[in-house]
């Protein structure tokens, strides 16, 4: 018998469309975060969802649909600061709750996705360094 991938663990599909409709609600009322995004989310939450499966083992979505994922590379013309991937972090965090993941998948996932976030970053802004 082989081991569980993190996306069968959760429930595969289901949970990871239903994680990511949670995760765009809680970015929408994000007042830090919505000016980064387009004014609907449709696109973008397919390209989350075919993201997040492949990563966490499911299906290869997203190189089959877009290519290589090269995150840092598509987020680079979004000025992203550390309180952006917190803020991003909380998000997730926040929806994998909504999503009911299990304990020990959620912190493997928000343990990769927290290097993913802080990866993101890309620039500092006068307002992180006064502490706002």
């Amino acid at each position: 018998m082989s081991a569980l991938t993190v996306y069968e663990a959760i429930g595969g599909e289901a949970t990871m469309r239903k994680l990511v409709e949670s995760f765009y609600d809680k970015v929408a009322a994000d007042t830090l975060l919505r000016p980064l995004f387009p004014p609907t989310f449709d696109d973008v939450k397919e390209r989350q969802f075919w993201f997040l499966t492949q990563l966490f083992g499911g299906p290869r979505l997203y190189t089959e649909r877009r290519g290589q994922p090269m995150l840092r590379a598509r987020h680079l013309p979004f000025p992203i600061t550390t309180r952006h991937a917190q803020a991003w972090l909380r998000c997730m965090a926040s929806a994998m709750a909504d999503a009911d993941i299990p304990t020990p998948a959620r912190e493997a996932m928000l343990q990769r996705l927290t290097a993913t976030a802080y990866h993101m970053v890309n620039t500092e802004l006068e307002e992180e360094h006064k502490g706002i």
